[in-house]
């Protein structure tokens, strides 16, 4: 069996500084929760940033065509000894089986932060960071493949790596007897993907594991939500 490996590439930088205003005895202090209870649907205070994004590579019509090709094959058990049969030619490649939107957040130390219960959350950005595709699976996989194939497969605009800048004000309300939760990160996306190769007979296709990636995009943004307690 084979073990399951995490990759996060990520390039630490500082906090961002929240303030909260709910009276004499409001405080706000770092969240600890793991799992929002209520999440907000709406993209809250969300900025595009087009000058400091890591745009990631492409590819090409041949590429994307030998590959789709491949993918019709069956898959099979690789039999190593099988003399070649098949005109097909020996590759490994990746297929994007699936994605949904997914909020990318900010991992340094002060982006996360609880406050309540009811009143307003204030926050600013005030340090910079960069957010980064993070690739996860039980075999390596490629970052910049998984980039690439996604925006074959989808058309999505994901990125390398996105930088978060100094500035970007925000203001929510909690609801009353309950507690919110502000983080920040980018609007993108979560993947799943499969890696594959040509079978020795070049006749089929062999599985060489599965994994998930979240890719981030130019879109970001504060995420709220709340919980009891």
């Amino acid at each position: 069996m084979r073990r399951t490996s995490m990759r996060r590439v990520l390039i630490p930088a500082a906090a961002l500084v929240l303030t909260a205003s709910l009276g004499s005895t409001a405080h706000a202090e770092q969240s600890t929760d793991a799992a929002p209870e209520e999440v907000s649907s709406e993209q809250v205070a969300t900025q595009e940033t087009s000058d400091s994004a890591v745009e990631g590579p492409t590819m090409s019509a041949e590429e994307v065509a030998l590959e789709d090709k491949l993918d019709a094959l069956p898959e099979v058990s690789n039999d190593s000894s099988a003399p070649p049969r098949c005109d097909y030619p020996y590759k490994k490649w990746l297929k994007i089986t699936s994605k949904k939107n997914y909020h990318v957040p900010s991992w340094w130390n002060g982006t996360l932060f609880k406050d309540g219960p009811g009143g307003t959350m204030k926050v600013k950005v005030e340090k910079a960071g960069k957010i980064s595709v993070e690739v996860s699976g039980s075999i390596e996989a490629s970052a910049n493949a998984i980039i690439a194939k996604s925006k074959a497969t989808f058309g999505i605009k994901v990125v390398g790596e996105v930088g978060i800048t100094v500035g970007h004000e925000y203001s929510h309300d909690i609801p009353g007897r309950k507690y919110g939760h502000l983080q920040y990160g980018s609007w993108g996306y979560k993947t799943k993907w499969t890696k594959y190769e040509t079978s020795a007979d070049r006749c089929g296709k062999v599985k060489l594991g599965s994994g998930s990636a979240k890719l981030p995009t130019k879109s970001t943004g504060w995420r709220f939500w709340t919980t009891s307690s």
